[in-house]
């Protein structure tokens, strides 16, 4: 027989190529191997996905360094680790979308129309849920940028600082995604206080993975991180703003929607929070 993938001849005696390493498929395709082969291929301790999760908290800088550097085949790049965390976040919308009445949208906002503010807030989260991919992706510059600008001892271009954060936000949503799924499943109204404090999270497992990259002594690594928040902020106000600009050309919300300024950026810190996980 011969090997798929290269052509070369095999023996019927081996399990994977001598040539290129891929492994020799006999049996043809049914859901018992479809499914023996999904749990090998990312729940084996031996595997890449594994074992880039865990090296990213115990040493961060060994798969992202390492990458940058030219290791390639050790851990997961950070382009199929970021599929795989938006594919997880793909069932989390599903979810949401099951289960947006019984989310409490309003739960910030102390105004005297709750309902107005609630019907504001649905149909935000409406117009994120459709384009989430690409409102998720979002942050990754933002978060690039700012690294970049304080955080950057090993002096990394913007597009290598990019894939530190691409690791780091994959990270982050692959780590959230089973308390999320189960927190819409079982107790809705809770999400928007759950999705602030992954926010939260998000933020400080960002600022943990540059400053191991890095290693500044403990005053240098102070005022870098205020340097670093204060970028954020206004990365996340432009995007903000990014969005009710889009929001309104798009005739998604009108200023009929947006009459009372404190509800209507409370909501916008509900998206941003949200959008983060």
């Amino acid at each position: 027989m011969e090997c798929k993938n290269c052509k070369n001849l095999l023996s019927d005696m081996v399990f994977y190529c001598e040539k290129c390493g891929a492994r020799v498929i006999r049996n043809r395709l049914s859901l018992k191997n479809l499914f023996s082969f999904i749990i090998e291929s990312y729940f084996n301790i031996d595997n890449s996905f594994l074992r880039t999760i865990i090296t990213l908290f115990t040493d961060p800088r060994d798969v992202i360094h390492g990458y940058i550097t030219g290791l390639r085949k050790k851990y997961m790049n950070p382009i199929a680790f970021m599929t795989i965390a938006i594919t997880l976040s793909g069932f989390i919308i599903l979810v949401m979308q099951q289960k947006m009445g019984y989310i409490d949208l309003n739960m910030f906002n102390t105004g005297a129309n709750p309902e107005g503010v609630q019907n504001f807030n649905q149909k935000v989260m409406t117009f994120t849920n459709e384009y989430y991919s690409l409102l998720f992706l979002l942050f990754v510059p933002v978060f690039a940028i700012a690294g970049w600008l304080t955080f950057n001892k090993n002096g990394y271009n913007l597009t290598e600082y990019t894939v530190v954060i691409t690791y780091a936000q994959a990270q982050l949503s692959l780590l959230t995604f089973p308390f999320s799924f189960a927190i819409l499943y079982f107790y809705p109204q809770g999400y928007m206080i759950w999705s602030l404090i992954s926010s939260v999270f998000m933020v400080a497992l960002i600022i943990y993975i540059i400053q191991m990259l890095n290693r500044y002594n403990w005053g240098s690594f102070i005022a870098r991180m205020i340097a670093f928040l204060g970028l954020l902020i206004i990365g996340y106000i432009g995007i903000i703003i990014f969005l009710y600009i889009v929001l309104f050309a798009t005739g998604t919300i009108t200023i009929e929607d947006f009459k009372n300024m404190n509800q209507a950026t409370s909501s916008a810190i509900n998206w941003a929070s949200y959008n983060l996980v």
